[in-house]
C-alpha cells in the first residue's frame, strides 16, 4: 500500500485496517469508503509529534481509519512522495503532510554547539527541532514550487540554502556554516551567508524556492 500522485498538488492513498494514515489536520480534500478521521493529540501515541516547540510551533495531526481512500493537500502546495525502505527521513513537520502510521516518529533538536547553534538556526529561518520518520513505508512532504533530489556517497559535500532545505534521507550530517557577519545572517545581506553544509551518505531533498513556510 502506498501513496498515489494525482496531481503535483495532490496525493491519494488506501486506508484499512493496519493501514492507517497519519496527515496534517485540514490536509484531507476528500474520501470515498467507510472512514473516520481522528485528532491525535499531544506527543503520544500513534503518529504523535510535536512541532518546533520552541518557537511555539506545533503541527497538528489526524489519523484516517477504516476501510477506503482519501486524497490529501495543503494550501495549494506542492507534494512530493518518498518512499522509505527501512531507512529514516529527517524533515521539519511543517513539511510533512502524511505518513503511514506504521512508521515512527520522534523529534529531536538539530544540529550542535548549544546556544550559538540555535541561535544561529533561528536567525536563519530553520528550525530548532526536526522530526525523524523511521521505518518502511510512504511520506508525503510540502514545498513551495516542488523538490529536486541531491545525492551524498560520502565523498564530499553539499551546501544547502536553510529556506530551502526540506529534508533528508540517510546517514548525513547536516551543520551550519556563517561566512558573513551577524548583519549578513540577520537579513542586511545577500541570505547566502548562512549556509546548511550536508556529508555522508544519503539524498537531500530541496525545495525549488526560499519562499519560507
Amino acid at each position: 500500500m502506498s501513496f498515489e500522485q494525482v496531481n503535483k498538488k495532490v496525493i491519494r492513498t488506501d486506508v484499512a485496517p493496519g493501514g492507517e494514515v497519519i496527515a496534517r489536520r485540514g490536509a484531507m480534500l476528500g474520501y470515498s469508503g467507510g472512514i473516520t478521521f481522528r485528532p491525535i493529540s499531544g506527543a503520544g501515541g500513534v503518529g504523535g509529534m510535536v512541532g518546533r516547540a520552541m518557537q511555539g510551533e506545533s503541527v497538528a495531526m489526524m489519523v484516517a481509519e477504516g476501510q477506503g481512500n482519501a486524497l490529501y493537500g495543503f494550501r495549494g502546495l506542492y507534494v512530493t512522495l518518498v518512499q522509505l525502505h527501512n531507512e529514516t527521513l529527517t524533515v521539519e513537520a511543517d513539511r510533512l503532510l502524511a505518513h503511514h502510521a506504521n512508521l515512527s516518529t520522534s523529534v529531536e533538536m538539530i544540529g550542535s554547539g548549544g546556544i550559538r547553534q540555535a541561535v544561529r538556526g533561528a536567525v536563519s529561518g530553520q528550525g530548532l527541532f526536526t522530526t525523524k520518520v523511521s521505518g518502511t513505508g510512504s511520506v508525503a512532504l510540502l514545498s513551495h514550487g516542488g523538490t529536486f533530489e541531491i545525492p551524498l556517497d560520502g565523498s564530499g559535500m553539499v551546501g544547502v540554502d536553510p529556506q530551502a532545505y526540506v529534508g533528508h534521507v540517510g546517514a548525513l550530517q547536516i551543520g551550519f556554516k556563517v561566512s558573513g557577519g551577524v548583519r549578513d545572517v540577520v537579513g542586511r545581506g545577500s541570505g547566502e551567508a548562512t549556509q546548511l553544509h550536508c556529508t555522508g551518505h544519503g539524498r537531500v531533498y530541496v525545495q525549488a524556492s526560499e519562499e519560507k513556510f
